[in-house]
């Protein structure tokens, strides 16, 4: 017989369920809606980033990145501009490590909005311009893995 007794619990009535992608938005990059793919594999959320340009204003540094918001559309095209958090290495799926920017800004999913932070990378090979990791999901969300866009497309202004 074992000694280890197993974890029971049900997730908080707090925490709000999301399927294994939802429609978000990022409002303080200007992100109206964009498809993200939830992972609780990865650690770190990361955004799909074509282009990324690091500057200084007032000493601190900023990045400056260009993403294309919508899957297989390379003509829309929003500008983003952010402060940088630190630069991290972080290995992808493949094993691959990459030195990447980390930015902080709000996600909103339905009437749920959160600070989180991102990874800035070029997605342009996968299917989903964004990964919500883990961290993101602590305090706020429980994955629903059968389950997909739970909250609907974001309002748009």
């Amino acid at each position: 017989m074992s000694d280890i007794t197993p974890k029971t619990d049900t997730p908080s009535t707090d925490l709000a369920f999301i399927g294994w992608r939802e429609w978000i938005s990022l409002p303080d990059l200007g992100i109206p809606y964009i498809k993200a793919k939830i992972d609780t594999g990865a650690r770190t959320s990361a955004l799909h980033a074509y282009f990324v340009e690091p500057y200084y204003k007032d000493k601190v540094k900023h990045v400056r990145f260009g993403i294309h918001p919508h899957q297989r559309d390379s003509e829309t095209a929003i500008v983003c501009d952010a402060i940088v958090l630190e630069e991290r290495k972080v290995t992808d799926s493949g094993g691959h490590v990459e030195n990447r920017f980390v930015i902080e800004t709000i996600i909103t999913i339905g009437d749920i909005s959160e600070k989180i932070e991102i990874t800035l990378t070029n997605r342009d090979t996968m299917k989903f311009r964004m990964l919500l990791g883990r961290t993101a999901l602590n305090s706020a969300f429980c994955v629903n893995p059968s389950a997909s866009y739970l909250f609907g497309k974001p309002h748009t202004q």
